[in-house]
């Protein structure tokens, strides 16, 4: 569990929440700095101010849905309106708290890698917000694809959004692609933390994947890409996912 000096993301969302006007920073590793005052917005965007991707892609959520990485709830209270009973997750305390504020009946502080069976058993998966990402690495992705599967039912599905990184042509980006190749590490992932205030998260691996990486990363796996809604004015997407036969081989 993050401290609260660590809590840099719950204390912005607590803070929005309760009316102070908050910017987000977010710091890599290779010294790229960016700044949002519209990050917090959007964390607590209603769904008529949602994205059009956004707005299909909770078309196709069913049953009892796990939120993870759930920050301020707004998918998982969408979906509590409509009658889904949702569990939401995140590492951050102060996240849960502000999601438990908002109205959220059923929230906990619990890191991606230790959700499993012992939580309950779920009909759909909820990665939300470019949360694909928290699968850090190629490695870990497959690993927490094999417990998602494990936690979930035959007709499951999972949906996640995520950001394909090649489509930029921004020379810091480009160049921190290559960085990441000569270490051996995929070009979209990520080494940074988050900043607010006096408070910094731990340093995290975030994982930004192109639709083959996508592909590449689910094969062997439980799960197959169904389908795919794309954003309309930036390279973000969202991948439905849903269970193999059980015939397949998973590796």
């Amino acid at each position: 569990m993050l401290t609260d000096n660590q809590d840099a993301y719950g204390h912005l969302l607590s803070d929005y929440h309760n009316g102070r006007e908050t910017g987000e920073i977010v710091e890599r590793e290779d010294g790229f700095i960016d700044t949002s005052r519209l990050g917090p917005l959007n964390y607590f965007a209603e769904y008529e101010n949602w994205a059009e991707h956004q707005k299909l892609a909770m078309e196709h959520a069913a049953g009892r849905v796990l939120d993870i990485g759930c920050g301020a709830g707004r998918h998982s209270l969408y979906l509590q309106k409509q009658g889904h009973a949702v569990l939401g997750t995140d590492n951050s305390p102060l996240a849960i708290k502000t999601c438990q504020q908002r109205g959220l009946k059923n929230a906990r502080v619990v890191p991606i890698t230790q959700l499993s069976s012992k939580i309950g058993t779920f009909d759909t998966i909820l990665m939300m917000g470019h949360n694909f990402g928290l699968v850090g690495s190629y490695k870990r992705a497959k690993w927490l694809l094999g417990r998602f599967a494990a936690m979930t039912t035959d007709t499951a599905k999972i949906i996640a959004e995520t950001m394909d990184p090649y489509q930029t042509e921004d020379p810091c980006h480009l160049a921190y692609h290559q960085f990441n190749r000569d270490r051996g590490r995929m070009s979209g992932q990520l080494r940074f933390r988050i900043r607010y205030r006096q408070y910094a998260t731990p340093w995290f691996d975030y994982l930004f994947v192109s639709k083959p990486e996508m592909e590449d990363i689910l094969d062997g796996t439980a799960w197959r890409a169904e389908r795919y809604i794309d954003a309309k004015t930036m390279p973000t997407y969202v991948a439905i996912l849903t269970k193999r036969p059980r015939s397949y081989k998973i590796n």
